[in-house]
């Protein structure tokens, strides 16, 4: 059975991990909104996902939220003309 010849302290043990780490997972913008998304997935503010609507996030809104809903994803498609 193999056995360590001298004990690899802590320090010396990070100092071999410290290439081993999650990395933060990579995030685009929604072309429709403009909010930050991750990849291969639908937008959660427009319910979009390769410029084709996937969800209806209007629907399940009552009147109030959803005339603020449409007020915002009309600023966000047209920015000139919102300023």
């Amino acid at each position: 059975m193999a056995v360590p010849k001298q004990h690899r302290s802590k320090s010396r043990q990070g100092q071999t991990r410290m290439h081993i780490h999650l990395e933060s997972p990579k995030s685009g913008s929604c072309p429709k909104c403009g909010k930050p998304v991750l990849p291969h997935i639908m937008c959660q503010n427009c319910g979009t996902y390769k410029g084709m609507e996937v969800k209806d996030v209007l629907a399940k809104l009552t009147k109030k939220e959803r005339k603020q809903k449409e007020k915002e994803l009309e600023a966000a498609q047209n920015p000139q003309t919102s300023s």
